[in-house]
């Protein structure tokens, strides 16, 4: 179709070119106004034709690459004036590394995420959202209990239609999750007049939060815009971050910052397997790592897709038809391993299910059982995983496991009783309450289940690893310099700089001001 319009555009453009030559002004050099029909003054409008000519064919190529798609379709004011935007102008330009891997990162999705941004009539700014949200790791998952590279919580996402069970977490599924931001993005420009900045805000501290800022500020007679509005400080920071990135997008050789070559084309095709199959028969028919796999599809958390469907799965573009005709040999009963077991005195259908690593309502389903009840003797068709647990890298089993085994120090298992919180375990085990959740991929939040195993990490044996690697550094304050700013550049809590120095963390830092930093050499290096 692109083309198609730009054989026309062309068609019409030379058609038009005779004409233009007789009812085109005349130019104004000496020569063609002594003579509008020599040779010269022809051979000049032909000429000028010609360039308008290749100028709109040009304009109307398809971009080649996703970046100038992108910058194409940009259309928020940059701010450049805002002392907060040139900030992160100023860090982003100088992490090249971390601009490199995010855009490398981003390679599978940003396709497609351009697409159905665009088909919501979203500035391609928020296509970039996700750098902000998550670094476009579709794994992400925050202490406050977001997930996915546009870091729903849990209540969020299923007001716009994100599924989250056992099997699956639509907050991960980078198809689903992009039409539910791109919703989100919509209700919210209805809310706030198509403001699209107060639309960011709103996406980051919450309507609610924006609506009030904005309502005590028409009281006082203030301005309404974002940047007049009293907002959270990681709002404050959140909205010049996007402005900043797409400055960098735009301009990428200005800033010297390398964009990963990303063609403006498809990675992937969507393909409707029909019914539940293990994710590494899914890869092997795909002939592709199972890692690139889930990759493609991390809303699966476990070793297969959801029974209960939806049955999509995401494959590279150039092997999609490949699986799509090994898919069509396999036959529907073959796509997952199931086990014949015999029901033993005492068993229940949740420590069968923990067992085989499935779900008490699968196994109903298989086995055709109205409830839960069972008897000795009795056997059961339970679906099972194809290859081991280390197999399937990026399940939510191994996902804990990687975790859990980043963790420096000793290791304890500790066993939830009821009554457990998790502040009062970790400090019944003397360690931070963030840590204990990072460990156990979980939020602070969560509820935990009486039965349940949590690990934690002593620093025992490591305290001279620690001292060795720990360096006092006093730091004087440059021109520009923040608190954010100064703890990403040493890897280092802004809290703690705050606590260290006895600072407000409200409060301005000044030029040439000394602070006293703890600095771990082995992670800053």
């Amino acid at each position: 179709m692109v083309y198609k319009k730009l054989a026309a555009a062309i068609l019409a453009a030379t058609v038009g070119a005779c004409a233009q030559i007789d009812s085109a002004p005349q130019a104004t050099d000496t020569a063609t106004q002594l003579d509008p029909n020599s040779s010269t003054a022809k051979a000049a409008k032909v000429r000028s034709i010609s360039q308008n000519i290749l100028d709109t064919s040009e304009a109307a190529l398809p971009p080649t690459d996703i970046w100038q798609r992108l910058r194409q379709g940009f259309t928020l004011d940059r701010q450049l004036q805002r002392p907060k935007v040139r900030e992160y102008v100023d860090y982003f330009s100088t992490n090249q590394g971390y601009m490199a891997k995010v855009t490398e990162r981003s390679r599978r999705y940003i396709f497609h995420v351009a697409e159905q941004l665009e088909q919501a009539n979203i500035p391609m700014e928020f296509a970039l959202l996700p750098i902000v949200e998550s670094a476009y790791d579709p794994f992400a998952y925050s202490h406050a209990q977001a997930s996915g590279m546009w870091q729903f919580i849990p209540a969020t996402g299923r007001s716009f239609g994100l599924n989250q069970n056992w099997w699956y977490d639509g907050r991960r599924d980078v198809v689903e999750s992009t039409r539910a931001a791109s919703e989100y993005f919509n209700y919210l420009a209805a809310k706030f007049d198509g403001d699209w900045l107060l639309v960011l805000a709103a996406y980051n501290a919450g309507e609610g939060t924006v609506r009030r800022a904005i309502e005590r500020n028409q009281r006082n007679g203030k301005g309404t815009s974002f940047w007049d509005l009293k907002l959270p400080r990681e709002t404050r920071s959140y909205v010049p971050q996007l402005l900043a990135l797409a400055e960098i997008v735009s301009s990428p050789e200005r800033y010297q910052v390398p964009l990963h070559e990303v063609g403006n084309s498809p990675y992937y095709t969507a393909v409707n397997v029909g019914s539940q199959i293990d994710l590494a028969q899914a890869a092997e028919l795909a002939s592709v790592e199972i890692e690139e796999l889930y990759l493609l599809n991390p809303g699966y958390s476990r070793w297969a897709t959801d029974p209960e469907g939806d049955h999509r799965l995401l494959i590279p573009s150039d092997k999609s038809a490949h699986f799509l005709e090994a898919l069509d040999k396999l036959p529907t009963d073959q796509r997952v391993t199931w086990q014949r077991y015999r029901v033993a005195r005492g068993d229940t259908l949740s420590v069968i299910a923990r067992r085989y690593e499935t779900t008490v309502a699968a196994i109903q389903q298989t086995n055709k059982l109205r409830n839960s009840g069972i008897r000795a003797g009795q056997t059961l068709l339970i679906p099972s995983a194809s290859g081991p647990g280390t197999q399937y890298a990026y399940s939510i089993d191994q996902r804990v496991q990687r975790r859990q085994s980043s963790g420096n120090g000793q290791k304890t298992n500790y066993t939830v009783r009821p009554g457990d919180t998790l502040w009062g375990i970790a400090r019944s085990m003397s360690v931070k309450v963030r840590e204990l959740a990072s460990w156990n991929n979980m939020a602070p939040g969560d509820t935990l289940r009486p039965g349940q195993t949590l690990v934690a990490y002593s620093d025992s044996g490591n305290s001279d690893t620690q001292s060795r690697t720990t360096r006092k550094v006093s730091y004087k304050v440059r021109n520009g310099d923040s608190l954010y700013r100064i703890a990403r550049k040493f890897s280092i809590d802004i809290s703690d700089i705050v606590r260290w120095n006895k600072l407000s963390k409200n409060g301005y830092l000044q030029p040439g001001q000394r602070l006293t930093l703890f600095v771990d050499t082995a992670a800053s290096g």
